[in-house]
């Protein structure tokens, strides 16, 4: 029995010897398994590797055959053209955004002002609604237009003159000063064919709109007062396409930049015909009746017209609707003077038979936006008004109006001291 037993004994310690064995083996294997993993991830029967090509159509390329190169040509030009175009909606997409959201907070004050249900608040804080907001732009009313002005404008807005053959010396006078006191955003509406190419080999941006018996009549043979009543049937495209517009006459020097002396705080914004401070911006005028007796004296407010020959126009719907009042007039009567309208339609209050447009209007200042009354009556003869430097010069009140926007130039761009010494006041 004991041998037995030890028989037992010894063959388990030989087994147990043997199982140790094998899980040293097996631990041992597992370790060099992960050690030569680690040195050669690919293992050791791999073939060589492949070059990596960076771009494959760049080694493909030199075997191409010439009609694919050229089709590869035409898929790159029309992709630049659709990255173009894309371009263009988004600029229009972020146009419209920026609209949108300026309309939202006009809309937003025109609650504040005219929703019912809000209170005053205190004493001298109060403010009405002064700005009213741009109509959304509509460019299917002129595409072609609105591709011009997209490229002429900046920030929505330019300067816009009405020209045919018969003030051509004016014209090159006036746009000559534009650049060389460098307005870029301007634009010549061309009423006959003759001052096309003139702007044409000048450099000038023009216009040429498309046939229209009713302008074109009045347009190549007009005089400057039938001229001028045709702009504010012209302007009203420009307005509907979202544009601002600074419309001005060409017998006007410009000196600066009108741009950076506007408030656009209002729909019209317009130069005066005024002389002083009193004529230009309004006075009480007492009109004295002595048959009246006590009661002989009446009180009257009074203001010197607006220059029809140069304002500033804002987008609004009170501004269509401004030029779509003197337009309708001035076509049912052709005797009437635009200046004379456009005041009107401004000016008169709502009254029994008749609707008054609901308009705001500025008037700018008389010796930035000056008038030759301005100039030839008072400012040349002051020692201190000489030295002041106008925006514009605009010889409304003059019959030789070229000589004297030559002589203007002389004088505030040349330097020429004695240049406007020899006109009179008025006119012989």
């Amino acid at each position: 029995m004991a041998g037995r037993r030890d028989a037992l004994l010894t063959r388990d310690k030989g087994q147990s010897g043997v199982g140790s064995r094998i899980v040293v083996a097996v631990v041992i294997g597992v370790l060099l398994g992960c050690i030569f993993a680690f040195l050669s991830p690919n293992g050791f029967f791999t073939s060589a590797p492949t070059p990596h090509i960076r771009n494959p159509k760049m080694v493909s390329s030199a075997c191409e055959s010439p009609e694919r190169v050229n089709a590869l040509k035409v898929d790159i030009l029309s992709a630049k053209e659709k990255n173009s175009e894309l371009k263009k909606k988004v600029k229009v997409l972020m146009e419209r955004l920026r609209l949108a959201e300026q309309g939202k907070g006009h809309a937003q004050e025109q609650f504040v002002v005219l929703g019912e249900n809000h209170k005053a608040g205190p004493f001298g804080t109060v403010k009405g609604l002064r700005t009213n907001p741009p109509v959304i732009p509509d460019e299917s009313v002129n595409p072609r237009l609105a591709k011009i002005l997209e490229e002429v404008a900046i920030y929505k807005e330019l300067v816009v003159a009405l020209a045919n053959s018969n003030v051509k010396e004016m014209l090159q006078l006036w746009f000559t000063n534009i650049k060389r006191v460098g307005i870029p955003n301007y634009l010549v509406i061309a009423l006959d064919d003759n001052i096309e190419e003139f702007c044409k080999s000048n450099d000038v941006p023009v216009y040429r709109r498309d046939p229209d018996q009713g302008v074109d009549a009045v347009g190549k043979s007009g005089g400057n007062h039938a001229v001028s009543g045709l702009k504010f049937r012209i302007l009203r495209e420009f307005l509907q396409l979202g544009y601002s517009v600074l419309l001005s006459d060409v017998d006007i020097v410009y000196l600066q930049n009108p741009f950076d002396y506007l408030y656009r705080d209002s729909d019209v914004e317009s130069m005066s015909d005024g002389h002083n401070n009193m004529t230009a911006y309004g006075y009480n005028d007492v009109f004295d009746e002595p048959s009246m007796g006590w009661a002989r004296y009446a009180h009257t407010m009074r203001i010197w017209v607006y220059n029809s020959g140069f304002f500033y126009i804002r987008p609004t719907l009170p501004s269509i609707e401004l030029l779509d009042r003197v337009a309708n007039r001035l076509s049912k009567d052709t005797k009437s003077w635009d200046q004379a309208v456009f005041n009107e339609e401004l000016f008169f209050p709502s009254h029994p038979g008749y609707d008054g447009l609901h308009a705001a209007k500025r008037t700018m200042d008389m010796y930035l936006f000056m008038n030759s009354k301005v100039l030839f009556k008072t400012v040349r003869k002051d020692a201190k008004l000489k030295k002041l430097k106008p925006v514009i010069v605009h010889v409304n009140y003059h019959p030789d109006k070229f000589a004297r926007m030559k002589a203007i130039v002389e004088f505030y761009a040349n330097g020429k001291l004695d240049a406007l010494g020899h006109f009179p006041d008025g006119s012989d």
